[in-house]
């Protein structure tokens, strides 16, 4: 049986195509299946899979030139040129699906009750205001939401920035009986220490070592000064 391709093009590569193969690059193993081109399966081994897209990029066009069968050098041009644009069409699918898929996750948690419920008690907050100015925007949350049936659970931070300063919001919240509540709602205010505690309007400070032993200090002065008025009663 007499081979076509070595009878129609000479074995070694025209210098012209001797370039980068785009189709090789972006769909590496799919691409290797389709030119007889099996160690672009090597894609496939971890740690070795964008190092071989690199190769498949820089030698495919050789490779496929010399396992597949060409009738001439634009046959070959007009197939390779077929995979690189299916590449491209590819890899672009993939992008709008990846930006639709994490567009949707962000959607449902800016919807949620959860940080509806975070949003609104932050606005509403006198300390808020008085770290960030009025009006506070509030950014796009992440985290994780949990639901099972009337029950269900949040962790969710979120930006939040004012005429005065920005910050960042992270919020716990339950679900019971269908109905959520705030369990824990802080504000950490760029540039400053500590926290505030939104749920109660209180400052709490981070959790430092000299402010612990200043605090047990103060705690045992007010106690020495209540059991000695006790005392004198």
């Amino acid at each position: 049986m007499t081979n076509i391709r070595t009878t129609a093009v000479p074995a070694d590569i025209p210098p012209e195509l001797d370039r980068w193969n785009w189709g090789a690059f972006l769909l590496n193993w799919i691409w290797g299946l389709g030119n007889d081109t099996f160690i672009a399966l090597l894609t496939l081994v971890p740690g070795l899979g964008f190092i071989m897209m690199i190769v498949l990029g820089l030698r495919g066009s050789r490779w496929a030139w010399r396992n597949g069968r060409w009738d001439s050098v634009e046959h070959f041009r007009r197939v390779q040129r077929l995979w690189a644009i299916w590449g491209v069409v590819v890899w672009l699918g993939c992008a709008v699906l990846g930006a639709a898929f994490f567009g949707g996750i962000f959607s449902l948690l800016k919807n949620s009750e959860a940080y509806q419920l975070g949003a609104t008690r932050l606005q509403a907050s006198t300390e808020a205001a008085k770290a960030l100015g009025t009006p506070i925007t509030t950014g796009v949350p992440n985290g994780s939401i949990k639901i099972s049936g009337d029950t269900g659970e949040a962790t969710l931070n979120f930006s939040a920035s004012g005429p005065k300063a920005s910050g960042r919001v992270s919020l716990t919240a339950e679900k019971k009986a269908g109905v959520w509540s705030l369990k824990s709602l802080r504000l950490e205010v760029d540039g400053r220490d500590g926290v505030i505690d939104l749920l109660g309007d209180s400052r709490v400070e981070l959790d430092h070592p000299r402010r612990r032993l200043a605090a047990s200090f103060e705690n045992r002065g007010r106690l020495g000064a209540y059991v000695e008025g006790e005392r004198q009663i």
